[in-house]
């Protein structure tokens, strides 16, 4: 029988939640799982890892209550357990990681910041510019991510097709990039892809889950 107390046993069980999400591959697992229910094939594509390394994974994940698998016919589908407080405690992570890390600031100022010295875009100045019908806003995350839930209005174009398509985008409204969070690098380079060919553009200042964890109207 455990000899701990209530407090103690309390924080073992958020020692094992810590554990879960205390690696890279996980950590970008679930920023995946954010845009949506996803198979484990498809998550092993994203990440650049074996299936088996995923589903090991994905079981870690759904040993802390963090995902849950749903059977799909042969597909085994991920989805996050309480969505809305996984991706809060990724963008906390996020914060703390910013504020303390030094490795984090670097890659920051060598990679994010070189790369857009502009203030990005907020939610609400967007909600405003949306209403307004003065900008045209661009979702750069892949297709199958855009049919699971996007933000209303918004057009989708991969980065890896942006270049093709640039004749459907109009060069006589501000473009607002966004793409999987505030870590992902698919709206940085597609701003700066567009700036290079003389649009004018920005990004959200985060992503898709952090507008739906916002609890903003998102559309399927």
């Amino acid at each position: 029988m455990s000899s701990l107390g209530p407090k103690q046993r309390v924080f073992a069980s958020l020692a094992e939640i810590a554990q879960a999400i205390g690696h890279p591959n996980r950590l970008e697992i679930l920023e995946l799982l954010a845009q949506g229910e996803v198979s484990v094939e498809m998550l092993a594509t994203r990440t650049g890892l074996s299936i088996a390394n995923t589903s090991r994974h994905l079981q870690i994940l759904r040993r802390a209550r963090l995902a849950e698998p749903r059977r799909d016919g042969k597909h085994m589908l991920y989805s996050l357990i309480a969505e809305t407080d996984v991706i809060r405690l990724l963008n906390a992570l996020g914060c703390i990681g910013e504020r303390s890390t030094a490795e984090v600031e670097v890659v920051m100022a060598s990679y994010f910041r070189a790369r857009d010295s502009l203030e990005p875009i907020s939610r609400d100045e967007l909600l405003v510019r949306l209403r307004e019908d003065s900008v045209t806003l661009l979702d750069v995350r892949p297709e199958d991510e855009f049919i699971r839930g996007h933000i209303p209005g918004a057009v989708n174009v991969s980065l890896t097709s942006l270049e093709r398509n640039l004749c459907d985008l109009p060069h006589g409204q501000t473009i607002i990039a966004y793409c999987r969070g505030p870590f992902c690098v698919l709206s940085f380079e597609a701003v700066a892809t567009l700036r290079k060919k003389g649009y004018d553009a920005r990004r959200l200042e985060d992503g898709y889950p952090e507008w739906k964890a916002a609890g903003l109207e998102v559309a399927v």
